[in-house]
This record gives C-alpha cells, structure tokens and sequence, in this order.
C-alpha cells in the first residue's frame, strides 16, 4: 500500500491537514505565501477561482473557505488531481478538476482570481515524473513564460493573477511579460528562505549558469500581483 503523509495548512479560520501521497507536490513556503497573500488581497465574495498548478488543492481548498463561489482545480499530474479530489471530498468543498497547464484553464475561464504556484526551478535536462511539479527548464521559465503571456486570457477584467516564484527565475521577466500582456502587475511579498533539497543538488549548475552567486545558499521568494484593467 503506497503511505500518504499529512501536511499542516495554516490558513483561517483554523488549522486543517492534507493528505499527500509519494509523487504529489508538498505544500511549503511558497504555498503559504500565496495563501497569505490570497487572504490579504481582498477578494470578493462569490468569486471565480483558478488555482493552476493546483498539487494537493491547499490553495483552492483556501479560497473556497475564503468565499468563492467556484473554484478550478488545474495541473498536469493525475495523482495531483485525485489527491485534490480527495482533499476536498473529506472537507464537502466543491472543486471543479482539469487537467492540463495554462492553454487548457483559457478555454475554461476567465476567472476572477487566478492563483499559481507553478514550477519554476532551474534544470539543466527536460522535467519527467514528479519533478514536473518544480522542474521548468535550464532559466526556470518554461511554465512562467506561458503564464505570463496567457495572464490576461485566464483573467476576467477587474480581476487579478497572484503567483509566487524565486527570484533564481527572474522576477523581472515575470513583470515585463505581465505588464506587455496587459496587465498591471508589481511584487506585493518577498521572503528570504535557505535552500532546499532540490535547490541545494542544483547549486553548481546554478552558480555556473549565473543565476545564483558563488557560495549562495538561499533563495528569496516573491509573490506578484497582476490586476487586469
């Protein structure tokens, strides 16, 4: 029988837990940042919500306790989408599940809020089994390139995008595609954290591509915040 763990989510108005079994990404830091930042942004009751790159579902079990009327369950992984399936079943929270990245979530938006954790860590060969959940090219962009550009599509006007990543992908990037895409986007949370274990086997390869200095074993989160006019 294949373990699943439990994972503690520290979002209103108390604590819940979710199971994760093998292969399904961990809710971490960057998960709680864009929790926090989901709880703080103001969003209106009634909502429609696309939590893309979804893992386990704690962002859109979040934003269903937070309000929204629906909530869009998005990732590639099948695993993912019937953990996420589960997780909300045990809390009797409605989530819609899709499978598929950002080009498949357009033709079922636009949403209100969209929220996305996607992969975003640096890779020198192509991402295969769970390591999709984080793995996303030699720069970090191969996901982010494509969020960035489809933002405006997923988001229905006067709504908005919230997404973490490491600055190792490059931030600026994220805002200048945003903001040609139509958006009006800036950095609403940073935070610095040490490495993990994934980023600490990357750090030669990153040092030697530039996107990290010599000896750096930490890495800063940001959360960006795009408004569609």
């Amino acid at each position: 029988m294949t373990a699943i763990t439990s994972t503690a989510i520290p979002l209103v108005p108390q604590r819940s837990w979710l199971l994760r079994p093998p292969g399904v990404y961990r809710p971490q830091d960057d998960t709680w940042m864009l929790a926090d930042a989901l709880r703080e942004s103001g969003m209106p009751g009634g909502a429609r919500v696309l939590d893309l790159c979804t893992g386990t579902g704690a962002l859109a079990v979040a934003a269903a306790r937070l309000g929204a009327a629906s909530v869009t369950a998005v990732d590639i992984s099948r695993r993912a989408l019937a953990t996420v399936w589960t997780n909300s079943r045990l809390r009797r929270i409605p989530v819609r599940l899709l499978r598929g990245d950002a080009a498949a979530a357009v033709r079922s938006g636009p949403f209100d809020v969209v929220l996305a954790n996607p992969p975003y860590v640096p890779c020198p060969v192509p991402a295969n089994g769970a390591a999709r959940a984080w793995d996303a090219g030699p720069d970090g962009r191969v996901v982010l390139d494509e969020l960035c550009s489809r933002a405006a599509s997923l988001v229905a006007p006067g709504g908005y995008l919230l997404m973490v990543h490491s600055t190792v992908a490059g931030p600026g990037k994220s805002l200048a595609q945003l903001g040609e895409a139509g958006m009006t986007p800036a950095v609403i949370a940073a935070r610095s954290i040490p490495f993990g274990p994934v980023m600490r086997s990357r750090a030669a390869f990153l040092e030697a591509a530039g996107l990290i200095a010599a000896e750096q074993r930490h890495e800063e989160l940001v959360v960006i915040r795009a408004d569609r006019p």
